[in-house]
């Protein structure tokens, strides 16, 4: 044992292990350690550790015509952080690097540096499959293994036979000593460099969040002037940068801090590094003035990262940060950015489906208000003639409630109201068929003081009282009583009914007919139906409408509401 061997070998593994902690700052040793490399970057992994183990060759202590080196460092710890195939290519590079160096143990060395690889790429894989981490205590025992393989495939291939024993003897505990905790070493440092990404992480998601949290708001509208504006204020000031800007795929929709005195609100794209990311759909990364592309000389902006937002797989626009001369953009920037665009284009995602989601619901609702029914417009008409000439101030109160029905059917669409004004639609309504139908028509109204004030969807009620003349009394030959009464239930609940003594019915209104004799029962359904839709569109699928009927027993129709804001008190007719 040649123990003069330790301390050159120590500050020569010492210089090496400075080299591969160079190599921890590259992102795709940052992807191996979070196990997300595809093998794009595994296979640079291969390149990096190759090259920590040819410099342990090149920087080993020629010794009777061998080398004391420390080349086994990076074909185990390549093993030991990637798996077998990283561990075994590594040592396929690097030993038959040192074979082409000559020296009687060169076929010796070279096949025990791709065994080493293999070695410790297995240990990876049998850890990994219990769920356990590789520390450096593991590290240790594995690289001190490695080296005493090393040495036993000497010992069976390197001839003559005397001096395989004779370098093995003077080499081995220097060797096994230094590498194996160089890789104890290497593996501490590695694990660093995961808990700063881990750091990095954590730091990069708070900083979203906080974003978030005070900016979802207003990403509600979608991608205005407006939202532009708060949104970026409030990564300026969450953030270090220089400045902040967002863009559509035109102009400039908001740049806060330095340069905003030429990087114009409402002007058109001004910087070729803007247009090449709606160009091309990928994140930029610009390191100069000159890679920004901006036109005014005298710009104090000079780097800048770029991220495209999208909407439905298309650019919407464009989130930059911008840094000045006085730091540059971080890691921690990079990362808070990519968050940033993502959660501002899944925001805008859900913008325009809200939208979409409103459009279709004001579509229906419309339409449901501008359906005429013309044969109760007919029948309405037909009843009024028939009153002019012997009671011509009932038929100009009937044209009067007839109006007043058209009216709000046309021009309350898709807006809310309170529920007095619900009822006095209703009223309206019901003043046309007591004029024809007289006393088989009979309505009472039961509604809780103070109800009347909270706020309904329009046109809720209505097509429910409809339902309850057309095909619950009127079938009837005797007619009947239709009851609307209006409750509070809980503290913010409130129930609304409309109930009839009827005909009654055994079907589902909701159910498609299965003959004639139900399908004009059902008709009705298509009210209900769309009563219902409105419903669980405003309010979620708890809330609709719960019939209880029977044939001959009458109907009665039940919602139930979360109580909304209340409005000023209107008068409620209750005859």
């Amino acid at each position: 044992m040649n123990m003069a061997l330790m301390v050159p070998l120590t500050e020569r593994t010492a210089v090496l292990i400075v080299a591969a902690l160079l190599f921890t700052r590259v992102r795709a040793f940052r992807s191996i350690l979070n196990q997300q490399a595809t093998w794009r970057e595994k296979a640079l992994m291969v390149v990096i550790f190759s090259s920590i183990s040819i410099l342990g060759t090149y920087n080993g202590i020629w010794y009777q015509d061998a080398i004391a080196n420390s080349r086994v460092i990076g074909t185990v710890v390549a093993g030991l952080l990637a798996g077998p195939w990283v561990g075994l290519m590594t040592g396929l590079i690097a030993g038959i690097h040192r074979y082409s160096l000559g020296g009687f143990t060169d076929l010796a060395c070279a096949i025990s540096t791709i065994s080493e690889g293999l070695f410790a790429g297995l240990i990876y894989q049998f850890l990994r499959n219990r769920s356990k981490k590789i520390g450096w205590t593991t590290a240790l025992f594995v690289g001190f293994l490695a080296e005493w393989l090393q040495m036993g495939i000497v010992l069976l291939i390197a001839r003559p036979y005397a001096d395989a024993l004779a370098l093995v003897q003077a080499i081995s505990v220097p060797m096994s000593v230094v590498n194996s905790v160089g890789i104890a070493i290497l593996i501490i440092i590695i694990d660093l460099a995961k808990k700063e990404e881990d750091r990095i992480g954590a730091l990069q998601a708070q900083r979203t969040l906080q974003v978030a949290d005070k900016t979802l708001s207003y990403l509600r509208q979608g991608l205005t002037y407006d939202s532009a504006q708060k949104v970026a204020e409030e990564i300026l000031r969450t953030t270090r940068v220089a400045a902040v800007a967002i863009t559509d795929t035109r102009s400039v929709l908001a740049h806060v801090g330095a340069g905003s005195s030429h990087h114009v609100v409402g002007e058109g794209i001004t910087t070729k590094a803007t247009r090449e990311v709606l160009s091309t759909k990928e994140v930029k990364i610009a390191q100069t003035k000159e890679e920004i592309g901006c036109k005014e000389t005298n710009c104090s902006l000079r780097y800048a990262i770029l991220v495209p937002l999208m909407r439905r797989r298309e650019v919407a626009g464009v989130l930059k940060l911008y840094q000045d001369h006085s730091r540059k953009l971080s890691a921690v920037d990079l990362e808070l950015v990519r968050g940033l665009g993502n959660l501002i284009s899944s925001q805008l995602e859900l913008a325009e489906l809200e939208k979409q989601s409103r459009l279709l619901a004001d579509a229906e609702i419309k339409a449901l208000h501008a359906q005429i029914n013309p044969h109760f417009l007919f029948n309405a008409l037909n009843t009024i003639v028939s009153f002019i000439r012997f009671r011509p101030e009932q038929a100009r109160e009937l044209l009067i409630h007839l109006g007043e029905y058209f009216r709000r059917n046309l021009h309350d669409s898709g807006g809310y109201v309170s529920l007095a004004r619900e009822l006095e639609h209703i009223e309206a309504y019901l003043a046309i068929e007591r004029a024809r139908f007289g006393d088989k028509l009979h309505v009472e109204y039961d509604i809780e003081d103070g109800v009347e004030r909270f706020t309904v969807p329009g046109l809720i009620l209505q097509p429910l009282v409809e339902n309850a003349v057309k095909h619950g009394l009127l079938p009837k030959r005797e007619g009947g009583t239709v009851v609307i009464r209006a409750r509070r239930k809980e503290k913010q609940i409130v129930e609304l009914t409309v109930a009839d003594n009827g005909v009654g019915m055994d079907v589902d209104p909701f159910e498609p007919a299965l003959d004639e004799k139900s399908a004009g029962r059902q008709l009705s359904g298509i009210g209900l139906a769309n009563v219902k839709s409105r419903l669980q569109s405003i309010y979620g699928e708890p809330y609709g409408i719960v019939i209880e009927s029977k044939s001959g027993s009458g109907t009665t129709c039940t919602i139930q509401l979360p109580i909304g804001v209340n409005v000023s008190a209107q008068s409620v007719h209750r005859r």
